[in-house]
């Protein structure tokens, strides 16, 4: 069983968790892992509204 390390942890703020609710249920786990790996790549931790749409204009 592998440990996920605490330097890893994204956090989500409350409206950028509710943008992601607008995407559909069959690709939002999909989209929620691509939004943290670019979150983790450029060394933050917290997932704005701001980033939110950063990633959707970088991923579509």
């Amino acid at each position: 069983m592998t440990e996920s390390n605490p330097s890893d942890a994204v956090s989500w703020t409350p409206e950028a968790e509710a943008k992601l609710k607008e995407i559909p249920f069959f690709v939002r786990p999909a989209a929620r892992r691509k939004i943290e790996q670019m979150v983790r790549e450029s060394g933050a931790t917290t997932i704005t509204l701001e980033v939110y749409e950063q990633a959707k204009a970088k991923f579509g």
